[in-house]
C-alpha cells in the first residue's frame, strides 16, 4: 500500500526548492491560498521505507525528513521562526554561492504566519559598526568592513550560521532563529526539470538550462545604471512571482510526487540546501546524514581527507561558465606518503560582458592535520600560505588562482601527509563544497604493489577505499 501524500501537503518542498531565486514569491502565493505545508503523509513513508529494499543510508534520511517535518508541523501553538539564506553560487563563495538576498520565515501549527525578505545590500547599510573582513576580501576586492553579505566565507557551514546570525543582530534586527537554512540558485533550474519550461508574457521562456540566468538578466541587466526610475527598480522582480505562481500551478498537477521527494534529496546530498538547527535534537537528526554542511573533524587520523574550497573574488558570474576537475595522487613509495593535488578550471565562456569575466578566486585546500607544504610545487598558482586549523582539525593551504576567459587551466601543489595516514587499508575522504557542482575525480594510489586507481563524480561528500596489498585483496 502506498503512504498517501496530498497534494497540498508538497508546499514545504516547493519553498524550499523554490527559495534560491525568490522563496517570498513562493511564500505570498502559498499564503494568499491559505494551503497548510505540513507533510503530515510523511510519516506513513517512514513506516513503508522500513519494509522496502532500500540502501540504510536512504532510509535514515527519510526518517529524519519524517522527524523535521514532524516537528516543525507540530500543533503546539509555538512560532518558529527561520532566517533562509538565498546564495547565487554563480558568484560561488566559500558556504555556497553570493549572499544577495535573505528571508525570515515564521510558521505555526504548520502554517505561514509571515515572511520577509531582503536585499541584503539593505541590511548592510544598517550595520555602522567596524568588522574586519577575512585578509582576502581585503586584499583582492578592498573590501574595508565586513558584513552580511560576505559572512558566508567558510567552508563550515555551522560557522557561517554564527556570522549570519551576528550581522544580522547588527542591523538592528533583533531575533533569535529557531533554524538556518541556505539554498543556491542551482536548485531553480532543477525545479524546472519536473514542471517543464515556462513562458512569462513580456519576458519569455524558462528552461531547467537557463533559468536562474535569464532571471538574473531580466532583473538586473536591464536595471543598471543611474538612469533607471526608482519605481521601475521597485518593480523589477515582479516576473519572479508570476514564474513562481507558475510553478506552483504546475506542481499541484504532477501525479508523481516522488520527483520532488527524489529532489529533495538530491539537493540536501549536494548542499544545494544545507540545514542548522537551534534545537540540538534536530541538529543531530541532521548531522547523522551530513546535511549540516560541516567540515568534517571525525574522520580518523589514520585516514586521509582533501576539500578544495573557492572563493569568486571577481564579483561577478563567472562561476557559470567555470567547470572544473580534480586528479588526486598519493605516492607511498617515496617513504614519506606524498600527495599531489591537480585541480583545473576550464572556462568555458568565449567573451567577457556585464556577468562574466576572467575566474580570479582564492582557493583553500584542507588536508590532514600535520600536512606539510613541499616548497616550489605549485602549479600555476600565486604564493602558498599554510597554517594549521584547529578547530577543523585540518592543515590548510591557500594560494590564488587566475584562469582566462576561454582557457583550461590546471593547478595545484603537492604535500607530505602524516606518517599516520599508510599504504594499509588505505581511506580517503574528499569532501564537496556547496555550490559547486558536478566535479569528476581520479584517485591514484601508488604502492610497492603498483598503482591503484579509482573515478568518480563528486556530487557530494564521497569515501574511497582502497586494498593496496595482496594480503587485503585476498582477505
Amino acid at each position: 500500500m502506498k503512504p498517501s501524500i496530498s497534494k497540498g501537503k508538497i508546499i514545504l518542498v516547493l519553498i524550499l526548492l523554490g527559495a534560491a531565486l525568490g522563496a517570498y514569491f513562493f511564500l505570498r502565493y502559498v499564503k494568499s491560498h491559505k494551503q497548510e505545508f505540513a507533510l503530515g503523509g510523511l510519516a506513513g513513508l517512514v513506516q513503508v521505507s522500513k519494509f522496502l529494499p532500500i540502501e540504510p543510508d536512504t532510509k535514515k534520511e527519510i526518517e529524519v525528513i519524517g522527524e523535521l517535518v514532524s516537528h516543525l508541523t507540530a500543533q503546539d501553538g509555538q512560532t518558529r521562526t527561520f532566517l533562509l539564506l538565498l546564495q547565487n553560487n554563480y558568484e560561488l563563495r566559500p558556504g555556497g554561492g553570493f549572499l544577495g538576498q535573505y528571508g525570515v520565515l515564521k510558521i505555526q501549527d504548520g502554517k505561514i504566519v509571515s515572511f520577509f525578505v531582503e536585499d541584503a545590500n539593505l541590511l548592510d547599510q544598517r550595520i555602522t559598526a567596524k568588522i574586519t573582513p577575512p585578509w582576502p576580501l581585503r586584499r583582492y576586492m578592498q573590501i574595508k568592513n565586513w558584513k552580511f553579505r560576505d559572512s558566508n566565507f567558510s567552508p563550515d557551514f555551522p560557522e557561517n550560521v554564527e556570522k549570519a546570525e551576528y550581522f544580522y543582530r547588527l542591523g538592528n534586527r533583533a531575533t533569535d532563529f529557531d533554524g538556518v537554512i541556505a539554498i543556491n540558485a542551482d536548485v531553480l533550474n532543477h525545479v524546472l526539470e519536473i514542471t517543464g519550461p515556462i513562458s512569462v508574457s513580456g519576458y519569455g521562456t524558462y528552461t531547467s538550462e537557463n533559468a536562474a540566468m535569464e532571471l538574473e538578466e531580466d532583473v538586473e541587466k536591464a536595471y543598471l545604471g543611474d538612469d533607471v526610475p526608482a519605481e521601475s527598480k521597485q518593480h523589477r522582480k515582479d516576473v519572479m512571482k508570476r514564474l513562481a505562481a507558475e510553478i506552483v500551478n504546475r506542481a499541484m498537477n504532477i501525479q508523481d510526487l516522488k520527483k520532488f521527494a527524489d529532489l529533495g534529496l538530491t539537493e540536501l546530498h549536494d548542499k544545494n540546501i544545507q540545514l542548522h538547527f537551534d534545537d540540538q535534537e534536530l541538529q543531530s537528526l541532521v548531522e547523522s546524514v551530513h546535511w549540516d554542511g560541516r567540515v568534517t573533524t571525525d574522520w580518523g587520523t589514520d585516514k586521509d581527507y582533501l576539500f578544495v574550497v573557492d572563493a569568486n573574488l571577481g564579483a561577478l558570474k563567472s562561476d557559470y561558465h567555470v567547470k572544473r576537475s580534480l586528479d588526486y595522487v598519493v605516492d607511498f613509495t617515496t617513504g614519506t606518503p606524498t600527495a599531489t593535488l591537480t585541480y583545473t578550471y576550464d572556462h568555458t565562456a568565449t567573451h567577457g560582458d556585464w556577468r562574466t569575466s576572467d575566474y580570479h578566486t582564492y582557493t583553500r585546500v584542507l588536508a590532514p592535520l600535520g600536512s606539510k607544504y613541499i616548497e616550489e610545487s605549485r602549479v600555476k598558482t600565486g604564493g602558498v600560505s599554510t597554517w594549521d586549523d584547529e578547530n577543523w582539525k585540518k592543515t590548510v593551504f591557500s594560494y590564488k588562482v587566475d584562469a582566462l576567459i576561454g582557457t583550461t587551466l590546471p593547478t595545484g601543489i603537492s604535500y607530505t601527509l602524516p606518517p599516520t595516514v599508510t599504504a594499509k587499508n588505505y581511506e580517503l575522504l574528499i569532501q564537496k563544497q556547496s555550490g559547486i557542482g558536478t566535479i569528476p575525480v581520479t584517485v591514484t594510489v601508488k604502492t610497492a604493489d603498483g598503482e591503484h586507481m579509482q573515478t568518480a563524480d563528486l556530487e557530494k561528500d564521497i569515501r574511497f577505499s582502497f586494498q593496496t596489498t595482496k594480503e587485503e585483496r585476498n582477505n
